[in-house]
């Protein structure tokens, strides 16, 4: 199989408000940098960097500060590019 696309972000969305003081990003090396940016939960457009975290082991990333998610928001993170 050929793979023609594959999105290099994860959207998280969250009907309630939370704090989220760490996220899973399935398939992503530890060690990875990852930029965190809120979003428009109506068009998806990026709005603002929030954080920059390293995946750690097992693909957790451990925020330095927790984010704080209004109820229908959420955010993106994305993996910088491996060579």
């Amino acid at each position: 199989m050929i793979l023609l696309h594959r999105d290099r972000h994860f959207t998280f969305r969250f009907g309630d408000a939370q704090i989220i003081p760490r996220f899973h990003l399935d398939g992503v090396a530890a060690g990875v940098r990852v930029s965190v940016f809120r979003f428009d939960p109506a068009t998806e457009m990026r709005l603002g960097l929030l954080t920059t975290a390293t995946v750690g082991e097992g693909g957790w990333v451990d925020l330095p500060e927790p984010l704080f998610v209004t109820s229908r928001a959420g955010f993106v993170a994305v993996p910088e590019e491996t060579p």
